[in-house]
């Protein structure tokens, strides 16, 4: 079953690795920052995926298609919820304004060079449908151009900015010609540890570094001085995580993304090509070689709710059963004979649960869940943002990096942002064990790395020196994936705020557009006003809130607010007054909900404070209940 097919290929349109020895030149002293240790981890890697894949005939290719002019642009646009100001589904440019004037002047000038290359093209084309006129999408823009999206001036979003500046690191480290790329660091080098600033959009944070830059000249850290560790900063509204959005906020949310990477990206000055692929006729059934939706449509009959494919679970448990001390665990292959063998035992018996799992070796599980990522139809990473996972390695700093990689995990596909979850979260738990197993951080990022980015374009030619500043580069986004798992996955405050701002007014129209259809029915206004109060105004006093817990034996209940109530103690004061049956409920199965106002849902943080929140969302509700599966 396993021979004769190789499935994780993809032709993509750049310059990738081509999976060899590891490149014979000559580096410099500064490259061997590196160190040339994990670096050989990494080159044996390749060789063992090159070896692996050797007899297989019948290669099926992902082709990735090159876009005509202006059609990335297009694509784009209507990626980010934006296809109704052009084509053939224009509509009135009016609908879009209100997700228009909440963008910030960064977000705003990336979307406005989209549009300019969009209409342009449909002119040249002679196209019959709307062409957009950018003066009359942004008209409205450039009066409030020198604002914020909250409408207060930029100067304070600098202000704010200026707290976090000084404490970024600067990209030393490997030189390739004028490029530089940051290496990992040594994980025993003490660093400190600095919030990462998440209430300012990234791409005005990188102009405002750019703009103090060029007043100053800065000077470069040196070699020794240790690169600040970033943590998620505590924020009183609540820590905002990806699951806790309803998904009509979080479609909203992956609009503005999209829009934020590409602007981040401009100011930076790198290219953001979004690949597409061509739709190829791809496994429906089996285990390796199928798409991930695919598979989850199979296993959700078998197992409702499960958020990973059921193979690559029971792959991570067989591993974890052998013990996850064992040494050079992810980095000993498997036998090669054994690991063809039984990928054909897996494919027959898995699902008719007649497998016999305690044939399976633990270095020859952690082969196969090597194969699994390595032979999906199309990358963990996804077609469409693998290139811009890889041009990561591009950014000038640390922080920059992450940034990008937090913006990339919201806009991964569901499926696939959960596997990947998933395979993070058990890396970090490899890692842990690193003092008996010898697998360090940099160890398992330099042997999965090629798993997730390199093995997809193995028939590419490049240059060696290429090779090895790829090598390098891949490497580093695969650790910073791993160490700050936590941060990546919170959706920054900013977009959330731009959310809101946006469900706001979008609520101011939606009431002008049904009091006016009220006065022309002739309705009584002030019966529709009175109803339009929020149930908090009418029935509670100023400075309470009333809570809903509609599944426990407590189901309602008035709550003063203070200055240091949070969260973790309204559930705590609900789950305290249950019996019977709803008394085996523990911390961790409900939740409190922000529902309504200037959001659709959120599911608030422990340490969430509820006088904060109140002020920022007078007319919520709030509600106990389960998270959804």
């Amino acid at each position: 079953m396993v021979e004769g097919r190789r499935c994780g290929q993809y032709t993509m349109n750049q310059e990738i690795t081509k999976a060899k020895e590891k490149p014979p030149f000559d580096r410099s002293s500064s490259q061997d920052s590196v160190d040339e240790l994990h670096m050989e981890d990494y080159w044996t890697e390749v060789e063992n995926i090159k070896k692996s894949s050797e007899n297989r005939q019948d290669q099926e290719v992902v082709v990735v298609k090159e876009p005509d002019e202006g059609e990335l642009e297009e694509e784009w646009l209507k990626e980010a919820g934006l296809s109704n100001l052009f084509g053939e589904s224009a509509g009135d440019p009016q609908d879009s304004m209100v997700f228009l004037s909440t963008l910030t002047r960064t977000q705003a000038a990336a979307v406005q060079k989209r549009v300019e290359t969009v209409s342009q093209t449909l002119r040249k084309k002679n196209k019959q449908y709307h062409i957009p006129d950018v003066r009359d999408i942004f008209a409205q823009q450039t009066e409030s151009k020198e604002k914020a999206p909250d409408g207060t001036e930029l100067q304070s979003v600098r202000t704010n900015e200026n707290k976090y500046q000084g404490k970024d690191d600067q990209a030393s480290g490997l030189v390739d010609g004028e490029k530089k790329l940051i290496p990992l660091v040594p994980e025993e080098a003490p660093a400190s540890e600095t919030d990462i600033n998440l209430e300012v959009s990234f791409a005005e944070q990188a102009v405002n570094q750019k703009e103090s830059s060029s007043d100053k000249t800065q000077k470069s850290k040196g070699p020794d001085t240790p690169i600040p560790n970033f943590r998620v900063p505590k924020d009183k509204t609540g820590t905002t995580r990806i699951g806790d959005l309803a998904p009509q906020d979080m479609k909203k949310v992956c609009y503005l993304a999209l829009i934020e990477l590409t602007a981040l990206y401009d100011v930076l000055g790198v290219e953001l090509k979004q690949q597409k692929a061509v739709k190829i006729k791809t496994k429906d059934s089996g285990l390796f070689c199928v798409p991930l939706t695919v598979l989850l449509e199979l296993d959700q009959r078998k197992v409702p709710g499960t958020r990973t494919p059921l193979i690559f679970q029971k792959l991570i448990s067989r591993i974890e059963e052998g013990g996850l001390e064992t040494e050079g665990l992810l980095r000993i292959p498997g036998a090669a004979v054994r690991i063809k063998n039984l990928c054909q035992e897996l494919e027959a018996k898995f699902y008719e649960g007649a497998f016999n799992w305690e044939s399976v070796k633990q270095h020859d599980a952690a082969s196969l869940l090597k194969l699994f990522i390595r032979e999906l139809p199309q990358p963990l990473l996804s077609v469409e943002y693998l290139q811009a996972f890889q041009a990561i390695q591009n950014l000038p700093t640390k922080k920059q990096q992450l940034q990008a990689l937090n913006l990339l995990v919201i806009l991964l596909p569901d499926a696939n942002r959960d596997t990947l979850k998933a395979l993070l979260e058990f890396l970090q738990r490899v890692i842990d064990n690193k003092e008996k197993n010898k697998m360090t951080a940099m160890n398992v990022a330099m042997v999965m790395a090629p798993n997730l980015f390199m093995c997809h374009a193995l028939d590419l030619k490049s240059s060696e020196q290429r090779e090895f500043v790829m090598a390098a580069g891949t490497a580093n986004i695969m650790y910073l994936l791993i160490k700050y798992q936590k941060l990546l996955w919170t959706i920054p405050k900013f977009l959330v705020n731009q959310v809101r701002k946006q469900n706001t007014e979008n609520l101011k129209k939606d009431k002008k557009t049904m009091k006016k259809l009220l006065k022309k029915m002739a309705y009584d206004r002030e019966k529709y006003e009175k109803q339009d109060r929020s149930p908090n105004d009418a029935d509670v006093p100023q400075g309470v809130i009333r809570v809903q817990a509609p599944h426990l034996s407590k189901v309602s209940m008035a709550i003063q607010l203070t200055e240091e109530l949070k969260a973790s103690d309204v559930l705590a004061r609900f789950l305290s007054q249950e019996s019977g049956i709803a008394q085996t409920l523990k911390k961790g199965e409900v939740f409190l909900y922000e529902v309504g106002g200037n959001i659709g849902e959120r599911c608030l943080d422990d340490d969430t404070y509820m006088e904060d929140l109140y002020q920022l969302n007078p007319h919520a509700e709030w509600v106990i209940k389960s998270k959804p599966s």
